[in-house]
């Protein structure tokens, strides 16, 4: 298995805690520090040589079959290594589990770079995509308890209000998110010091270390173009028109000049597109326009720490003015693409603007977010129409209650982590499959491989015959109700 993300979004801290819980032996092998061992994989790929020459360069490790995992982390830095997935997979003795950051760019690295040699070991590996903490991993990390979830669904459910202690506290951990976000790093310091320039501190080095990515892994002359369109983003976002344009990137840019650097930053998983839609009909994918879109940070607080030094506390007072817009389009854009939600705007020129259109209930949903109140004036026109834009209900997320006006549903903008996409219900894992909430895909993997560790539970349906049945049956309320002519008069009851 492959899991990729950006850097720091947690995925080396949520393997080696899996693998130091379910595996007797762990082997580890980081070949963005320990760059030696990248020559192990230079020559033969057979498992049983990689067995010889790992244990030579690791004295600790130890290969027993089936009760050894080994970790290939931050991959992309070995291409070698990934092609040995394809035999360590035939083999079968053991489980191995990858990390990589940038995986999505170039594969591993560009061809111009040395070492660029390998092959993916296509159908040989399960890749996994992971994101940084999302909006409710945020509330779990913050102490919030099963009941107040359990009340706040029902409230979306209901569309009742939330009671007024719950919604304030809500509000506040809202405000926290947008500006601490969802890096694991920046959100444990956080939680220990309560320190908002600290967690700055280190989103700014997590920026940092993207740029040198940029530096590192890109073609010598895209290094520059990809930089620039990176720090453009702010600036793309304070237009009231967020449609992303080159020429903000560099006066006189052209599409041509930047479209690859911009798509090196998003498979990079820096960043999210937001595609415009030619009509708000489903599919939206099929309805989508290509060459204009919107662009947003991945991570709310990475976003923030790009921002004036200030503007966290700007943000907990609510004194943003016009640019308080951008911010909570890209809080919305972070929830809703950490769910897994491709993201999609409609926009007509002076007439229509629609933050969002989401596939929700099986139809074409226009999402407004507003930091405070407004009227939506978009949305309305929408559903006064539904002939012709194909809408018959829409949501409205800001610093409003539970409530609802005709086709309208208004949310408070912290329930939007329950716009979430409808799934099949699955038994639950068995205990030994049990993870942490960073690594949850963890348990898809090894519930779809075989492993010689304990299996999890399998999912099955028994239907026992009608005369094995618990149902309560009673004169009162027979079932099935007896044929009419059955049925004794009341005199003789």
């Amino acid at each position: 298995m492959v899991i990729k993300g950006c850097r720091q979004c947690g995925k080396t801290s949520s393997v080696r805690q899996f693998a130091s819980k379910h595996y007797k032996h762990v082997v580890y092998m980081d070949f963005h520090e320990q760059k030696d061992l990248k020559s192990l994989f230079q020559g033969a790929l057979s498992v049983d040589y990689l067995i010889v020459a790992i244990s030579a360069a690791l004295p600790d490790a130890r290969f027993v079959p089936g009760k050894t995992v080994i970790i290939f982390d931050e991959i992309q830095d070995c291409p070698q290594a990934r092609a040995s997935l394809k035999f360590f997979k035939l083999d079968g003795r053991f489980d191995v589990i990858c990390t990589g950051s940038l995986l999505g760019v170039n594969g591993y690295r560009s061809e111009h770079q040395e070492g660029a040699v390998g092959s993916t070991p296509v159908g040989f590996e399960m890749i996994v995509d992971m994101y940084p903490m999302d909006f409710e991993e945020w509330l779990w990390a913050n102490g919030i308890q099963s009941p107040v979830f359990d009340l706040l669904r029902q409230c979306f459910e209901q569309e009742t209000p939330v009671p007024e202690a719950i919604h304030n506290r809500l509000r506040q951990l809202l405000l926290e998110y947008i500006i601490i976000g969802g890096m694991p790093e920046a959100v444990k310091t956080f939680l220990e010091t309560r320190d908002v320039n600290q967690v700055i501190s280190v989103q700014r080095s997590i920026i940092d270390e993207y740029k040198s990515d940029m530096v590192k892994y890109a073609a010598p002359q895209d290094r520059s173009r990809i930089r620039e369109c990176f720090e453009s983003i702010p600036r793309q976002l304070s237009r009231d028109n967020k449609k992303f344009t080159y020429s903000v990137v560099r006066k006189g840019g052209r599409s041509s000049e930047y479209i690859s650097s911009l798509q090196w930053i998003e498979d990079a998983g820096i960043i999210r597109r937001c595609y415009n839609l030619s009509i708000t009909e489903l599919p939206l994918g099929g309805n989508a326009i290509q060459d204009c879109f919107k662009v947003y940070m991945a991570d709310t607080g990475l976003f923030i720490s790009m921002l004036d030094d200030g503007t966290q506390s700007d943000i907990l007072q609510g004194q943003l003015n016009a640019y308080k817009g951008a911010i909570y389009e890209n809080a919305l854009a972070d929830i809703l693409g950490k769910m897994g939600r491709k993201l999609y705007y409609f926009q007509k020129p002076d007439s229509i603007e629609i933050d969002f259109i989401i596939r929700y209930k099986g139809t074409c949903t226009p999402v407004e977010c507003k930091a405070k109140t407004g009227n939506a004036k978009s949305l309305k026109t929408l559903l006064r129409h539904p002939e012709k834009y194909h809408v018959s209900h829409a949501i409205k997320l800001g610093d409003y209650n539970v409530g609802r006006s005709d086709a309208l549903l208004t949310l408070p903008f912290y329930m939007a982590f329950l716009l979430k996409k409808k799934k099949k219900k699955e038994q639950r894992c068995s205990p030994f499959l049990y993870v942490q909430f960073l690594n949850p895909f963890l348990c898809v993997f090894f519930r779809q491989n075989k492993i010689s560790r304990p299996p999890p539970l399998r999912l099955r349906t028994e239907i026992s015959p009608e005369w094995q049945s618990t149902a309560l049956r009673t004169i009162e309320r027979p079932s099935p109700v007896p044929p009419q002519s059955r049925v004794r008069p009341s005199v003789t009851r």
